[in-house]
């Protein structure tokens, strides 16, 4: 995966192993896992440690008390996903305690959430209290279904997608690809967004840096001018 990913461009990945009840998240053996896999695969890319963190009660208090232990790089960008089954009322005030002890929550692939896809306006709120929204780049380009694109292009047009992630598991069905969610984001917003939202803005987590600001215009039926983070 890590070579595929390199021949296709990519120069840097975060794993992402689950932190819910079912799997342990410990830095330590992932820190082992990341030096085994980097050394197997040539170096072909950098590799840089984060979770999908799971917003159960377990899973909030250790963040508060470590805020560096789920982080991308262990610094202050933390990668979110929802739950299939139930999205809690008090989301939202999770996300303030988050931000308070430092960490930007980052909202993985919405678009692949039923029940995501159906509270834009919480979605909205939560973005302009601060969290991020991060989409997947095969939804993007239509290869999780037609409503995941749909809601995806729903998302640039309200201004709501701070990153484009490859989230892949394997080589073949869900493979380490970001260049041609690339290519579709220049087709429709041009380079720069493009690179905003595929290298800039992502290569921000990794150091822990502000996100960049940009205004793109996003190339679809409605054919108008739409402002990501403002």
């Amino acid at each position: 995966m890590l070579k595929m990913a390199a021949a296709h461009g990519t120069t840097d990945l975060v794993v992402t192993p689950h932190a819910n009840p079912t799997y342990e998240f410990v830095p330590e053996r992932i820190a082992q896992r990341i030096q085994e896999v980097t050394e197997a695969s040539g170096k072909a890319v950098r590799v840089h440690t984060g979770c999908d963190f799971h917003l159960s009660y377990e899973n909030i208090q250790g963040a508060i008390d470590d805020p560096q232990k789920f982080t991308i790089n262990h610094l202050n960008y933390l990668l979110v996903e929802f739950s299939d089954l139930m999205i809690s009322r008090s989301t939202g005030e999770v996300f303030a305690r988050l931000l308070d002890a430092g960490m930007i929550p980052i909202i993985t692939h919405p678009e692949r959430n039923s029940l995501l896809r159906q509270r834009l306006p919480e979605l909205t709120a939560w973005a302009a209290s601060g969290a991020l929204l991060q989409i997947t780049a095969q939804s993007l380009i239509g290869e999780f279904g037609r409503r995941a694109q749909e809601f995806c292009e729903l998302l640039l047009r309200q201004g709501l997608v701070h990153f484009v992630a490859s989230d892949a598991h394997d080589c073949q069905r869900r493979p380490p690809r970001l260049d041609l969610a690339h290519a579709w984001l220049v087709e429709h917003c041009g380079q720069e967004a493009a690179d905003g939202l595929c290298v800039a803005n992502p290569k921000a987590t990794l150091t822990g840096e502000r996100l960049e600001f940009m205004a793109v215009e996003l190339s679809l039926s409605s054919r108008k001018w739409y402002h990501f983070w403002k």
